[in-house]
């Protein structure tokens, strides 16, 4: 699904314009940033938890010469579902 699929889904079920859709698609995605990029979690009722961690630096290998090298330390985001959606996810499969 695209930004482009999610405006399009929230213009039919709600009624609000395309261009009012668009709006609030992009408004919400600019609150998660902004959340985020602040270190802060998102947790969303229902769906799960966006969490920002910290990796330190540590030694890895370049897997094609096997030269040691230094992975710098960053950021990077996790997602973890609720087991409410785990739950809706496993019913599809079944």
């Amino acid at each position: 699904m695209t930004k482009a699929d999610l405006v399009e889904n929230i213009y039919l079920k709600t009624g609000f314009s395309k261009k009012e859709s668009a709006e609030i698609v992009e408004m919400v995605f600019d609150i998660m940033k902004t959340t985020l990029e602040d270190g802060n979690k998102i947790k969303i009722a229902g769906f799960g938890n966006f969490v920002v961690k910290d990796k330190a630096t540590r030694r890895g290998r370049n897997p094609q010469t096997g030269e040691e090298i230094e992975i710098s330390s960053r950021r990077i985001l996790t997602f973890k579902p609720s087991q409410v959606l785990k739950a809706a996810i496993n019913e599809l499969e079944g």
